[in-house]
């Protein structure tokens, strides 16, 4: 499978580059956080490691490193605004429930 980044979420991520003025893509993964045991990690890619997987999703470069692959695998983000808030909204597959604050998850 892969992970893949609506068509709003990578304009997002294009924008961001552009104005950072370096990297490749996006890199996500997860970590051990949250009242749920894992949570998404999301930071700009400036290069690919050996054991990478990297994916293109509407025109921009996803790269996940192997450990987190197993676990978020299939995922869709999507950049959304609700009212005042704006961000990314992880819909993964894996994902077997998820904390209150929607900021931690498991498998």
């Amino acid at each position: 499978m892969a992970l893949t980044l609506t068509e709003k979420a990578a304009d997002h991520v294009q924008k961001f580059l552009t104005k950072r003025g370096k990297g490749i893509g996006i890199r996500v993964g997860v970590k051990t956080s949250g009242c749920s045991g894992m949570a998404y990690a999301l930071e700009f890619a400036d290069e690919v490691e050996p054991d990478d997987n990297v994916f293109e999703s509407n025109g921009v470069k996803v790269v996940v490193d192997p450990k987190s692959l197993v676990y978020i695998d299939g995922t869709q983000i999507d950049f959304v605004k609700e009212g005042l808030n704006s961000g990314f909204k992880f819909q993964n597959p894996n994902e077997k429930e998820s904390c209150g604050c929607g900021k931690s998850f498991h498998v």
